[in-house]
């Protein structure tokens, strides 16, 4: 029901996979110091590539159906507003930009012809959604219509990035192995449960390293900034004008980082917090997701129909009561697998319905299908929960979750160990009571990768770069609204001009709001830069 949604830096999994952007670290796990990416230093300029990569002549076509490492929604790409359809391509990239003359990768890419005069068009604008491990390929067209004005003056394009989907998806366990691991307990209770969690764990990671191999060190988020450079040369534009959507912002922003003087006009939308500690980015999502949830609450104890009440504070608790019963008691649903909803099950999906007022009703249903004191059933949880974890209604998954871990390992340098998490506790659960713990254990994601990540946090500084546009929603629950403001900071003067957004989920320009969504169209189609800090409620 949400395939398709922007997809925050640090997705809240059922494991709480929260090896973040600038995911740095004060703890004490071990930090590998076998293979590692490549110095950026050392890369290749786009333009100093081998003609192989420069020249190539991309070879459009109508696009396929996506596979089951995309989506398996066969009716994807759906048609644009106008009936037109969607053209697909694959451009080969250097595996490793220290090395061009080595091996390469394959990225897939879409895009929709701009339908404006040829002498009204602007370039084409990429588009990123997020994840990191979303799809562009599949994200893009299911918000085709939302693009109608842009695809007036530019062509739409956006790509799976390295190492997701189509663009050789790391896939670390089977669909049955994640299965298990989605549904089991990710707050441990004892040494045995500790344990447990390690194990698996250190299990996920060792199929990523059997499943992708030595391509793991080569997908970072800088990597993905210079293919995207790439992009910008194979289609013709002198500059990168972009739209990038919760960790896109990041990739946006090293982008910019690495190649200031080619950014055209490029917007930022649930800006991703560049700065501090792994520590830092937990909490603050522990918070955001806290206070989503109060903001739900809130309106939803004001109906009669409220299926955990009428008082706000009786209502948290109440939930609280029902996801602490989950851990040794997981509640029947109509799955055709006969899957259960567990905890951490639970947790997914209430997450999952907190990025956008849109998925509140569902979250309603979900819970007073799941506290019935007669009939309990899960089934609206799961279905919420597998959106999440990027499960397919046939039982397939996508790469999401595997490509997110892939993508954050790589990048963070940091590795946490199990007495970081316990020290830690008792903040995250002043964060959040609700998603606070499972948050605090999830940062042990990356402690087992095989490989070395790149650095503490994403190197954003952009001096020289035209203006970005930098939307921030006060109500995000994924990524919170002060991290546009140290966005901005990092990107350094006059280059972040930041809109605040006065409302609630993750993501401004799609939410309905004319005032958010006049003012960007207003720049990226016409270059018209708003006023630094103008508000839209």
């Amino acid at each position: 029901m949400t395939r398709g949604r922007p997809f925050a830096r640090c997705l809240v999994t059922t494991t709480l996979l929260l090896a973040a952007a600038g995911c740095a670290a004060e703890g004490e796990g071990a930090r590998p110091e076998r293979l590692r990416p490549a110095a950026d230093e050392d890369a290749t300029d786009t333009r100093d590539l081998p003609a192989s990569f420069t020249e190539q002549d991309l070879d459009w076509q109508p696009c396929p159906p996506p596979d089951s490492s995309q989506g398996d929604d066969e009716t994807s790409p759906s048609p644009l507003p106008d009936g037109e359809r969607w053209e697909c391509a694959t451009m080969t990239a250097p595996r490793d930009y220290t090395d061009p003359g080595g091996q390469t990768i394959d990225i897939a890419m879409i895009r929709a012809r701009s339908k404006g005069d040829a002498d009204q068009r602007i370039g084409s604008l990429l588009f990123n959604f997020g994840g990191p491990g979303g799809s562009g390929v599949v994200t893009l067209p299911a918000f085709g219509q939302d693009y109608d004005d842009l695809n007036r003056r530019y062509d739409l394009v956006s790509f799976d990035p390295r190492g997701v989907g189509d663009s050789e998806g790391v896939r670390c366990l089977d669909d049955g192995q994640l299965d298990e691991f989605f549904a089991a307990d990710t707050v441990p209770d004892g040494a045995r449960e500790r344990r447990a969690l390690s194990g698996r764990l250190a299990d996920f990671d060792r199929g990523c390293q059997d499943q992708a191999g030595s391509l793991l060190p080569h997908l970072t988020t800088t990597a993905t900034a210079r293919d995207m450079d790439l992009m910008r040369e194979v289609l013709g534009d002198d500059k990168l004008h972009y739209f990038g959507i919760s960790y896109g912002t990041e990739l946006g922003g090293v982008y910019a980082h690495l190649f200031p003087h080619r950014v055209g006009r490029a917007l930022l939308d649930a800006v991703v917090d560049p700065t501090g500690t792994a520590k830092d980015g937990a909490l603050g999502q522990a918070k955001g997701f806290q206070l989503a949830l109060g903001n739900y609450l809130d309106q939803c104890t004001q109906s009669e129909d409220c299926p955990l009440g009428q008082d706000e504070d009786e209502a948290e608790d109440r939930l609280t009561r029902f996801l602490d019963r989950l851990k040794d008691h997981p509640i029947p649903t109509r799955d055709p697998d006969g899957r259960k909803l567990t905890q951490s099950l639970a947790w997914s999906g209430i997450a999952q319905s907190l990025y956008s007022q849109d998925f509140w009703p569902y979250l309603t249903q979900g819970l007073d299908d799941a506290l019935d004191e007669d009939d309990p059933d899960g089934t609206v949880l799961l279905a919420l929960a597998d959106s999440m974890n990027g499960r397919n209604p046939d039982g397939t998954y996508t790469t999401l979750q595997s490509s997110l871990t892939a993508i954050s390992c790589a990048d963070s340098s940091e590795r946490y160990s199990e007495r970081d998490v316990r020290r830690s506790m008792d903040e995250f659960t002043d964060a959040s009571p609700v998603f606070g713990p499972a948050m605090a254990w999830g940062l042990l994601s990356c402690t087992h990768w095989p490989f070395a990540g790149q650095r503490a946090h994403p190197e954003v500084g952009a001096a020289g770069s035209a203006p970005i546009l930098l939307i921030g929603t006060k109500g995000d629950p994924a990524t919170p609204f002060q991290g546009t403001e140290r966005m901005k900071d990092a990107l350094g003067d006059d280059v972040g001009v930041e809109l605040v957004y006065d409302g609630e989920g993750h993501g401004a320009y799609n939410s309905g709001n004319d005032c958010v969504r006049d003012t960007a169209n207003a720049y990226l189609l016409k270059g018209e830069v708003p006023e630094d800090g103008k508000t839209c409620d």
